[in-house]
């Protein structure tokens, strides 16, 4: 399994950190799932879980458009995966779900959130409220190591029960 992932820096100032640790747990999600088949990649959890890397895949996808394109910029793009109707559906609709779409649609949203975020300060307000109440840019690049920490943590176990491989 190759792992091209650069260690977050130890010193630095706060937008290099937070941008580094957010590519790192980024990295991470694409170490998990590196050198394995579609077949693989659809695997469930355990019962009555939906969760795959697959689904984590397509869900960080959504995760990433949802923040970055709706909350942080307006922009007024569809939901991924059919989540409009179903909430699980980036989880629940692997079976028959294209890998290969999946992290080219994942890869896109993280170039797009790479540029909205380069371009703002982080103090910057998102243009939408989430729940009623506004967020920053440094809410949310904070919330995407989060959200990518707890769901790499999923992405650990799921490898490990595919193959056996652990690690960082």
């Amino acid at each position: 399994m190759t792992d091209d992932r650069i260690p977050p820096p130890l010193t630095g100032d706060e937008r290099t950190v937070l941008n580094n640790w957010l590519e790192w747990h980024r990295g991470t999600l694409a170490v998990k799932c590196a050198g394995l088949s579609e077949e693989q990649l659809r695997l469930r959890s355990a019962p009555p879980s939906s969760m795959s890397l697959l689904g984590l895949v397509r869900h960080m996808a959504h995760v990433e458009r949802a923040w970055f394109r709706h909350i942080l910029n307006d922009e007024d793009v569809p939901r991924l995966w059919g989540k409009d109707q179903r909430v699980d559906a980036d989880f629940d609709d692997v079976d028959t779900a294209s890998a290969e779409e999946a992290f080219a649609t994942w890869q896109a949203e993280i170039e797009h959130a790479r540029t909205l975020s380069a371009a703002l300060p982080l103090d910057a307000v998102g243009k939408r409220r989430r729940h009623g109440q506004d967020c920053t840019h440094r809410w949310i690049l904070v919330h995407m190591i989060e959200e990518y920490a707890r769901h790499n943590g999923h992405a650990d176990l799921l490898r490990e029960r595919i193959d056996g491989v652990t690690g960082e």
